[in-house]
């Protein structure tokens, strides 16, 4: 039985740990869901190691998003990510986060309907995973835990990773738990206190080496979902006690030979219980240069409107008119005016550099730039009456390994 591993040109391996060390601090800032970790996780093949080296990153992320006319949320993180290889056959690893918030509630729909609240929390998040290594295989198992001042999160996740004899294909299947509660409700909703809402997730996936210079990943996502669901900051909020998703991602990654640079590609296709149906399209170009490494990338997102989203209404005053919003309401049917819920489409154009001082210490920095609106949406026809959604989102980080 061979040990030898996949043929794959050089970019696409440095694609791949420039892909590893950059995505810290995004999945640092999401519960460690399944539908998340597949669509982080690097791309690769292979036969499965321990890692060599222990490594350690420092990550602080910038954030800030805004509408016309009115700056809305801006989020400071900083963070730090450990992996150390334990008796040569084991790995464990963390991560801690601190997100701390602060900023206007939102203008759902236009600068007509402005925010009355200004808001300030900090967010404590952390997670831990240990993993067991063998000749073709490893299981992993993980816990995460976050709290703020009003919202409290505990998950669980185990997955499994096996790859094929000559090392060029690796299955993977996984489950991951999260049970959520709202600890406290600053708006005086006392209904909403103590709420829960519980998520189970279970994820199967093929990586597949296709040529020296191609690879491709294929993940199959299903979450299900039931407790509260309603968001208490919002009147007349009342939304499925259950919600189920589909969620179908697929990867791939082309070494260019006469650019020494590879191309990163990636859909994912998105449905659920709610109606919500999108699609996320993205290209990302990594082109090394000496002891550089730049990556320009683009990202479109479109999605369709829950069935129970209610456009907003105007009087003649512009303020908005919440009779469509109360009579529902009052009527028991679900119904919401979360502008998340809405039709729209955005994009998202993002660049990163990263230095190498040795192989082993690596210095980053990262830039996006979001903008969504109901024109945006595939095919045209969003939501009318949102405004325009931007944001800005900067990364610096330090990787070491010893």
């Amino acid at each position: 039985m061979s040990h030898t591993p996949p043929t794959l040109a050089p970019g696409l391996r440095n694609a791949t740990l420039a892909q590893a060390a950059g995505t810290v601090l995004r999945a640092s800032l999401l519960l460690p869901g399944l539908a998340a970790l597949s669509a982080l996780a690097p791309l690769s093949a292979g036969a499965e190691n321990a890692p060599e080296k222990t490594t350690i990153a420092v990550k602080y992320g910038d954030y800030k998003d805004w509408q016309p006319g009115w700056d809305r949320v801006k989020v400071k993180a900083p963070q730090l990510y450990v992996q150390a290889p334990i008796a040569g056959e084991w790995a464990v690893e963390g991560t801690l986060v601190g997100d701390s918030v602060s900023g206007a509630t939102p203008r759902w729909y236009t600068e007509r309907s402005g925010a009355t609240q200004h808001m300030k929390d900090y967010r404590r998040a952390g997670d831990f995973k240990v993993t067991r290594y063998l000749p073709r295989a490893a299981f992993s198992a993980s816990v995460a835990y976050s709290t703020e001042h009003d919202y409290i999160s505990r998950a669980i996740g185990l997955e499994a990773r096996w790859s094929s004899d000559d090392n060029n294909r690796t299955w993977n299947l996984g489950f991951g738990h999260s049970s959520d509660v709202i600890d406290n409700s600053s708006n005086g909703v006392n209904t909403a206190i103590d709420r829960h809402k519980r998520t189970n997730e279970l994820m199967a996936g093929v990586t597949q080496v296709l040529t020296p210079n191609d690879i491709a990943q294929l993940n199959l996502t299903r979450s299900v979902g039931g407790g509260y669901f309603n968001d208490p900051y919002k009147s007349f909020d009342l939304r499925p006690s259950q919600r189920n998703a589909w969620i179908a991602l697929a990867r791939w990654n082309h070494y260019l030979e006469p650019f020494r640079a590879s191309l990163r590609s990636s859909y994912r296709y998105y449905h659920d219980s709610f109606g919500v149906n999108s699609h996320t399209l993205g290209l990302d170009w990594v082109q090394p240069a000496g002891a550089w490494t730049f990556t320009p990338g683009v990202r479109y997102y479109s999605q369709s409107a829950a069935r129970f989203y209610v456009d907003p209404v105007f009087t003649s005053q512009g303020a908005v008119d919440l009779s469509p919003l109360l009579a529902l309401y009052g009527q028991n049917r679900f119904v919401s005016a979360d502008q998340r819920l809405a039709a729209f489409g955005a994009t998202t154009l993002s660049l990163k550099a990263a230095y190498a001082f040795t192989p082993d210490l690596v210095v980053d920095a990262k830039i996006e730039s979001y903008r969504q609106s109901a024109g945006r949406h595939l095919g045209g026809g969003g939501s009318p009456g949102l405004a325009p959604f931007s944001a800005r989102f900067m990364q610096l980080g330090l990787t070491y390994r010893f």
